[in-house]
C-alpha cells in the first residue's frame, strides 16, 4: 500500500520566507567560511545524505543571534530550538556547505521531522554564474501524469518511511517553485514539504567556484 501525499500549495509568508541582505558582513562571512581547514565530506566521496563538503559553525554567535531574532519574527515564534549533535550524532545547523556542479544534483526530500520543522539556508557565493541554483519545491508524479501532493505526513519523519515510498529518485518530482540564488539572501521554510537545491556549479579544487550555503534546522514545536 502506497501511501499519498498531502498536498499544500507553498505560500510566502506561511510556508517560506525571502530575506534579502540579512547579513552586514557577508563578503567577511564568505571569505571565512571558505579558509576553513577541516571539513567533513560528503556524497559522492562517501556514503552520506547530503552532497559535497561542510564545516561548522558558519556564523558567529553573534551574528546567528541576529539572524535567528529575524527568524522568530518571520514565523511568529518566541522559541528557536537549533538542531543539536544529541539528536542525530552529528549536527548540520549552521555550517556552510560547499558542492561542485559534478558533486551533486537536486534530490528533492524532506528534513527530518525529529529535527525540525523550519529550515534555513544562507546563500553565500558573490558571483553564482546562475540565479538557477537556489531552492526548489516539487510535487509527486502520479502514473497517470498528473501531479500529487508535497508534503511529508506529520507520523513519518522522512518520504523514504512512507510505504511504497521508500525508493524514490529525483524524476518521480515535477518542479513547482524556485527561489533563486541571489548572494546574501535567507530562505526559511516549513521542513516538510519536498525541496532540493536546485542545481550545484563550480569545478575543480576551487572552492570559490562552487555553490555555497549555510544550512540552519529548527524546532518551534518541542511535543515532537
Amino acid at each position: 500500500m502506497t501511501v499519498a501525499l498531502p498536498y499544500r500549495k507553498p505560500e510566502y509568508g506561511s510556508d517560506y520566507w525571502i530575506v534579502d541582505d540579512v547579513l552586514d558582513n557577508p563578503l567577511k562571512v564568505a571569505q571565512r567560511c571558505i579558509s576553513k581547514s577541516t571539513w567533513t565530506i560528503g556524497s559522492p566521496w562517501r556514503p552520506e545524505p547530503w552532497p559535497g563538503m561542510r564545516a561548522p559553525d558558519a556564523l558567529t554567535p553573534e551574528e546567528l543571534q541576529g539572524l535567528e531574532d529575524r527568524v522568530r519574527t518571520l514565523v511568529g515564534t518566541a522559541r528557536l530550538q537549533p538542531q543539536s549533535h544529541t539528536e542525530t550524532a552529528i549536527s548540520g545547523h549552521n555550517h556552510i556547505q560547499i558542492v561542485g556542479g559534478g558533486e551533486g544534483v537536486a534530490r528533492p526530500h524532506v528534513d527530518s521531522a525529529r529535527i525540525c520543522n523550519y529550515a534555513g539556508v544562507l546563500y553565500l557565493h558573490p558571483a553564482a554564474p546562475t540565479t538557477h541554483c537556489g531552492t526548489s519545491f516539487y510535487r509527486l508524479k502520479l502514473p497517470d501524469g498528473g501531479l500529487g501532493g508535497n508534503v511529508c505526513p506529520p507520523e513519518y519523519e522522512s518520504i523514504s518511511q512512507i510505504p511504497g515510498m521508500e525508493q524514490m529518485d529525483p524524476t518521480m518530482w515535477e518542479e513547482e517553485l524556485e527561489v533563486p540564488y541571489v548572494f546574501n539572501r535567507l530562505l526559511v521554510y516549513r521542513s516538510d514539504i519536498v525541496h532540493s537545491a536546485t542545481a550545484y556549479f563550480g569545478w575543480g579544487h576551487e572552492l570559490a567556484s562552487k555553490r555555497m550555503a549555510v544550512v540552519f534546522f529548527w524546532k518551534t514545536k518541542f511535543s515532537r
